[in-house]
């Protein structure tokens, strides 16, 4: 499916995937408005986010990187920087792994690269957090607006406890192209993978930023941005 898209500036294009629950234009605020000076900057609503309507999300991971690339082939779109945090970030994983002629470079944040021994108590209160969601007035009525499809059924979909494509990210170790792995100090699980996947492959580079969690991007906004510019401007001559 055709992805809602909006586009600000010129240049190459970077492709911001938001996180889950959010839209294109409710995440990464701060970054769009800092890098649209110098790129093109693409913020797609992901299926079933935003205005882009879907209740099939049977297949998320595999749909979503097909909706992706049928969104960059309309806007003429030949290779990106993609760039995603959580949900998008698995979203980023999974469009790499299909379609790795289309990326320049991958930044990505916000994941758990290695499943870890207590991952059913990490996704049992995930999995409260989420019931206590809609126990709140204010916090669905919210969802409601921002949303034109049933936003509950992505947490209908996470109390699956084999959600979770870990198989997708074990491809990260043999990508060939620059990937950039942001990750905040205080989310031990996320930063575990920061110091197994750059062994053995020298196109993967880490960042560990302190007093940041799982939102990087948001918790340390300038820091993100220096690594992520000087990582998409270091890899500039390599690109397609």
């Amino acid at each position: 499916m055709l992805l809602h898209t909006n586009i600000i500036g010129e240049g190459e294009p970077i492709v911001f995937l938001h996180t889950g629950l959010q839209t294109g234009m409710t995440d990464f605020e701060f970054q769009r408005e800092y890098f649209r000076k110098s790129y093109k900057i693409v913020l797609p609503d992901l299926r079933g986010h935003g205005q882009s309507f879907s209740n099939d999300i049977q297949n998320f991971f595999e749909d979503s990187a097909k909706d992706l690339l049928e969104t960059i082939n309309h806007h003429n779109l030949k290779t990106i920087h993609l760039v995603g945090c959580s949900l998008g970030a698995l979203v980023a994983v999974k469009f790499s792994k299909l379609y790795p002629e289309r990326i320049n470079t991958l930044s990505i944040s916000g994941i758990t690269l290695v499943k870890p021994d207590s991952w059913l108590e990490l996704h049992k209160q995930d999995v409260e957090f989420q019931a206590n969601m809609l126990n709140n007035n204010e916090t669905t009525n919210y969802f409601d607006q921002l949303h034109t499809s049933d936003w509950r059924q992505f947490l209908y979909y996470g109390k699956d406890e084999n959600w979770y494509p870990f198989e997708d990210l074990e491809a990260i170790a043999g990508f060939n192209f620059p990937v950039l792995y942001i990750v905040g100090e205080e989310k031990p699980h996320e930063t575990i993978g920061a110091t197994i996947y750059p062994k053995g492959n020298k196109n993967v580079h880490v960042a560990i930023v302190p007093f940041a969690g799982h939102l990087v991007y948001a918790d340390q906004p300038r820091i993100y941005n220096d690594i992520l510019e000087a990582f998409i401007e270091r890899e500039k001559p390599t690109k397609k």
